[in-house]
C-alpha cells in the first residue's frame, strides 16, 4: 500500500497538534514536582477531572454528532449554516447554565461526596467550570476543523493554546508557589481567549441563525452520544475522584504521575486516531453495506501495531528517566505502576477497531448500554479493589473494565457490520504482550528491570516481524511515498 504524501503531512500535523494538550503537562511536570507536593498536585487533577465533567456536559456531544452529521449536510450550504450556528449558541446558552448551577451548588457537591478532606469548591472548583465550558467550544470547533480536514489551522490553533497554558502555568507557579492559581488559572485565561477566537470564527463564516439543531439532524443520536461520552468519564476519569475518597489526595497526584509518564503513548494513540477517523468516516459513508473493507483494516493493525511499540519503549526507558531526574520521594512513587498502566493502552488501542462503526450505524443506544455495564462494573470493581490493593486495585479494575468493553463492542457490532481480520495482528500478538508484562513484572521486572523491559521491545519487534513478514518483504523505500 502506498502512502500519500497528503496522508503523511496530514497525520503529522494531526499528531503534532494532538499532542500539545497532553505534551504541556509533561513540559510543565517539572514545574509541578518543584512548586506542588504530590499532596497539592492531586487536588489539581481531581479539579481538572471534574473540568473534564464539565466539557461533556457543556459540549452535550456536538463533537460527535458534528463530527458526523457535516458530511450529511455539506451538500446544503443553508443548512449546513444554521447547523452549525445554532450548535455553538446552543453550547453558549448551557455553558451559562452549567456555571449559574455550580456556582450555587458545587461546595455541597464537593463536601458531601470527598468528606474529611477539606476540599472547597472556591475558588478552585468554580475555575474548573469555567475550564470546562470554555474546553468544550474549543474542543467541538477542533473536531469541526478536522472534519473540513482544515488540519492547519486546527496546529496553530492548538499550538497557540498549548503556549498560553505553558506561560502562564510556568508564571503562576513562580509567583504563587504552593498554590493552584498557576496551574489552573492558565487553562481558565487560555480557554477564555481561545474561545472567544472560536466563537468570532464560526459566527463570521456561518452567520448568527438559532433554530433547534435537531429540526435537521437526530436528537436521540445527541442524547445517547451524551450519555456516552458521560460514562467514557466515568471509565476515564472517575478513579481520580474516587481515589480521595478512600485513600489520599497525594495517592491522586502519585497514580496521576504514573499515567503522565505514559503520555508519549496516549499521545502517538490519540493522534493516530484522529488521523485515522476522518478517513475512516469518509469511506464507510461511501459504502451501501457497511463493512471492513482490507483499507480499514489496514489503518488500525498500523494504530495497534504502534502502539505496543511505543508501551514497549516507555516501561523500558521512562522508569530510568523518572529515576535519573525526579528526587521527591513523593514522585518517585509512581514508577511500580507504569507497566501496568501501560498495558491498559493495548486494550484502548483495539477498542477502537469497533467504536467508529457504532458512530457511523449511528447504534448509540447499543453503545450507551455497553457503557452503562462496563461503568458500572469499573466502579464496582474498584471500590472492591482499592482497600485491598490500593492503587493497583484501581489499574487492574481499568483492565477488566476495557478488556469486557472489548466484547461487548465485538458481540453487539457483528451482525450490523462485516468484519474480516487478521486476529494475529487485531488480537493475538497485543494479548501476548499484555500476558508477558503482567506475569513477567512482579516475577523479573522487579528485580531485573533493564533486561526484562528491553525484553519486551525484543518480544513485541518479534511478533510484529511474524506479523508482518510478507510486507516487509515487499517493501521498496523509495516507492513508498508517491
Amino acid at each position: 500500500m502506498r502512502i500519500s504524501k497528503g496522508f503523511i503531512k496530514s497525520s503529522l500535523i494531526y499528531t503534532v497538534a494532538g499532542m500539545l494538550p497532553m505534551a504541556s503537562a509533561v513540559i510543565l511536570m517539572p514545574f509541578y514536582i518543584q512548586y506542588l507536593s504530590t499532596d497539592l498536585y492531586g487536588v489539581g487533577m481531581v479539579c481538572l477531572a471534574f473540568s473534564a465533567l464539565v466539557q461533556i456536559l457543556a459540549s452535550y456531544s456536538f463533537d460527535t454528532s458534528l463530527y458526523v452529521n457535516y458530511h450529511e449536510l455539506k451538500h446544503d450550504a443553508a443548512r449546513l449554516r444554521m447547523y452549525v450556528s445554532s450548535a455553538f449558541i446552543f453550547m453558549l446558552m448551557l455553558g451559562v447554565v452549567l456555571m449559574l448551577f455550580f456556582a450555587l451548588s458545587g461546595e455541597f457537591l464537593f463536601t458531601y461526596f470527598i468528606k474529611k478532606k477539606q476540599l472547597s469548591f472556591y475558588p478552585y472548583g468554580l475555575i474548573s467550570v469555567g475550564i470546562g465550558v470554555f474546553q468544550a467550544i474549543f474542543k467541538v470547533h477542533s473536531n469541526l476543523l478536522q472534519t473540513r480536514e482544515k488540519s492547519e489551522t486546527y496546529l496553530w490553533a492548538n499550538v497557540i493554546n498549548f503556549t498560553i497554558i505553558a506561560v502562564t502555568s510556568v508564571t503562576g507557579m513562580v509567583l504563587f508557589p504552593d498554590t493552584l492559581i498557576g496551574p489552573l488559572g492558565g487553562r481558565l485565561l487560555s480557554g477564555g481567549l481561545m474561545t472567544a477566537w472560536v466563537l468570532v470564527r464560526v459566527f463570521r463564516a456561518y452567520g448568527w441563525h438559532f433554530k433547534s439543531p435537531w429540526l435537521q439532524t437526530s436528537a436521540r443520536f445527541n442524547a445517547l452520544a451524551f450519555v456516552y461520552q458521560v460514562l467514557q468519564w466515568v471509565i476515564n476519569y472517575f478513579d481520580k475522584m474516587l481515589i480521595p475518597i478512600y485513600l489520599t489526595f497525594s495517592a491522586v497526584g502519585i497514580y496521576d504521575f504514573a499515567t503522565k509518564c505514559l503520555v508519549p503513548v496516549e499521545l502517538t494513540l490519540n493522534g493516530l486516531n484522529s488521523t485515522i477517523g476522518p478517513k475512516v468516516v469518509q469511506r464507510m459513508n461511501e459504502q451501501k453495506v457497511k463493512t471492513a473493507t482490507p483499507e480499514i483494516n489496514r489503518y488500525y493493525y498500523g494504530l495497534v501495531s504502534v502502539i505496543l511499540l511505543m508501551l514497549c519503549l516507555s516501561i523500558a526507558f521512562i522508569p530510568w528517566i523518572v529515576d535519573l531526574f525526579v528526587k521527591k520521594s513523593g514522585y518517585a512513587a509512581a514508577l511500580p505502576y507504569i507497566p501496568f498502566i501501560a498495558v491498559v493502552f493495548i486494550f484502548r488501542a483495539m477498542r477502537l477497531y469497533f467504536v467508529t462503526p457504532y458512530t457511523i450505524l449511528k447504534k448509540m443506544g447499543t453503545l450507551t448500554a455497553i457503557n452503562v455495564f462496563v461503568s458500572a462494573l469499573k466502579i464496582g470493581l474498584m471500590v472492591g479493589l482499592i482497600a485491598q490493593w490500593q492503587l493497583y486495585g484501581v489499574v487492574a479494575s481499568a483492565v477488566v473494565a476495557y478488556a469486557v468493553e472489548l466484547v461487548l463492542l465485538w458481540y453487539n457490532l457483528k451482525d450490523d457490520y462485516t468484519m474480516r481480520f487478521n486476529a494475529f495482528k487485531l488480537f493475538i500478538a497485543p494479548l501476548l504482550m499484555f500476558v508477558v508484562i503482567v506475569v513477567g513484572e512482579p516475577l523479573l521486572g522487579v528485580h531485573y528491570p533493564l533486561p526484562v523491559h528491553l525484553g519486551y521491545g525484543v518480544l513485541c519487534a518479534g511478533l510484529l516481524y511474524v506479523a508482518y513478514r510478507n510486507e516487509v518483504k515487499l517493501i521498496d523505500p523509495f516507492k513508498i511515498i508517491k
